[in-house]
């Protein structure tokens, strides 16, 4: 049996900000000590249950009736001891509150300001023109000195393998076990001087000289070029419409940042 997530949460954020006229019309699910637990209340967890994949049932709607009894015993007894007087409650109690009014306030722009398919389209295009065309294969022996790359090119000048080198010499634990295989990348995602390097070679071709980096001294071996695919527009389209819903809500804090007055 699922049992309800983050109720707690849920059930003391709803019990501190609901006006107790916003229930008046509702039946209760229960009442304790004479203070009736509205079903709005239990709608509203149950709705937030649902969107985290949980199905409703008998069964989770008793487990939620009993935890919202439980919470108003304690929230009884809470105030009883005068604990809601305290103001350190009361300031946290004014955040708590504040965050589910941003909150909220988020939710309704994002649902008021759509990003359409012809938007998220653009977007995507944008982004794939200016994502590299090509993909390398490399693979490299890394070294911490310029003598210890020079004496491996000198072998691998003398028809010594890259593959078995790279497996004896290399000081990059995370490709020295596959011969120095790096896999398929494009040259923007290793430092400027080996993407530079690596880019300058024709498949099968190695480094004449060692390439310094942050990092030592490369030997790198073009396996081979490709043309880059890139995600489809159908696979990234959940991911482009978050980002863009992020940038539109970014840009309407900094208009309402830039409007305000600010002493």
């Amino acid at each position: 049996m699922h049992k309800p997530s983050r109720l707690a949460l849920t059930t003391c954020l709803l019990a501190v900000f609901a006006a107790p006229a916003a229930f008046a019309a509702d039946a209760p699910v229960a009442t304790v000590n004479g203070v009736a637990i509205p079903q709005s209340r239990m709608d509203l967890i149950l709705k937030s249950q649902e969107e985290h994949g949980v199905k409703d049932s008998p069964e989770l709607r008793q487990q939620i009736r009993d935890f919202l009894v439980t919470n108003e015993v304690l929230v009884q007894e809470a105030k009883k001891q005068g604990i809601d007087k305290s103001d350190a409650v009361k300031q946290e109690l004014e955040m708590a509150q504040r965050g589910v009014l941003l909150n909220a306030f988020q939710q309704n722009f994002i649902k008021t300001n759509v990003i359409s398919d012809d938007q998220l389209k653009a977007e995507y295009d944008r982004l794939k023109a200016a994502t590299p065309s090509k993909e390398y294969h490399a693979r490299h022996i890394l070294v911490k000195t310029e003598k210890e790359a020079n004496a491996i090119l000198a072998q691998l000048k003398k028809g010594k393998s890259f593959d078995a080198l790279a497996k004896a010499k290399s000081d990059d634990l995370g490709s020295k076990n596959s011969g120095g295989d790096l896999g398929w990348s494009d040259p923007s995602q290793y430092v400027k001087e080996f993407g530079e390097a690596m880019v300058a070679l024709k498949p099968g071709e190695i480094t004449q000289t060692p390439v310094k980096s942050q990092y030592g001294y490369h030997i790198i071996k073009l396996e081979g070029v490709r043309e880059a695919e890139g995600p489809k527009f159908e696979d990234v389209k959940p991911q482009l419409q978050q980002e863009m819903q992020r940038t539109a809500f970014d840009k309407m804090i900094q208009d309402l940042k830039g409007k305000a007055k600010v002493e």
